[in-house]
């Protein structure tokens, strides 16, 4: 991936981020803490404000940024989740290796920092589904729908949800939906390119 496709990446995932705010929130008040929306609107506007205006030699100097800010400036789980994903894709885009390759190095990190497998009701849900498709070269747009979907009818078992256990069920994870904005953006502006 190139510097421009990364940024055009994340400026659209900012968009995302900021129209959807109040609901990722709302996805978050009955399992959560209620502050996924803003906490995300808040590091991705960060990570906007350090990336407009600015060249990068390659895509990993623009991943690195939102490592950085997403680390910095996001309080709760989701910034060092984030953060840490996007610094396994910095590392990963540095070796030059594809886009499954480096989604997959992502899910590594948040695996290694947040301890979740697929079916707890995280964002790795999400992740390890997104890194399958790609992988066969069959990610749409309806297999994140799918994906987010799908941590709906879990029961939590890790994270912030796991303390309300049973009443976890029948709602949608938040950091699962905010994965499914990104790698929606991310088809999005594959497509224009």
């Amino acid at each position: 991936m190139d510097a421009a496709l990364a940024k055009k990446w994340m400026l659209l995932f900012n968009e995302k981020i900021q129209a959807n705010k109040d609901y990722l929130s709302e996805l978050d008040t009955p399992i959560g803490d209620g502050d996924h929306g803003g906490n995300m609107a808040r590091g991705m506007a960060a990570v906007v404000e350090n990336l407009e205006g600015k060249d990068f030699a390659n895509s990993a100097e623009v991943f690195q940024v939102v490592s950085m800010q997403l680390l910095s400036k996001v309080g709760g789980a989701s910034g060092p989740l984030y953060g840490s994903a996007f610094m396994g894709i910095m590392k990963a885009e540095k070796e030059g290796t594809s886009l499954a390759d480096a989604v997959q190095a992502g899910l590594d990190m948040i695996q290694k920092r947040g301890k979740a497998v697929p079916g707890e009701k995280t964002m790795v849900d999400v992740w390890s589904g997104v890194v399958m498709a790609l992988q066969k070269g069959e990610l749409t747009k309806e297999t994140i729908h799918t994906l987010v979907e799908a941590t709906k009818d879990m029961k939590a078992t890790k994270g912030r949800a796991s303390y309300v256990g049973e009443r976890s069920i029948g709602h949608i994870d938040p950091g699962s939906y905010s994965s499914g904005l990104l790698f929606e953006a991310l088809l999005e502006v594959e497509e224009k390119a």
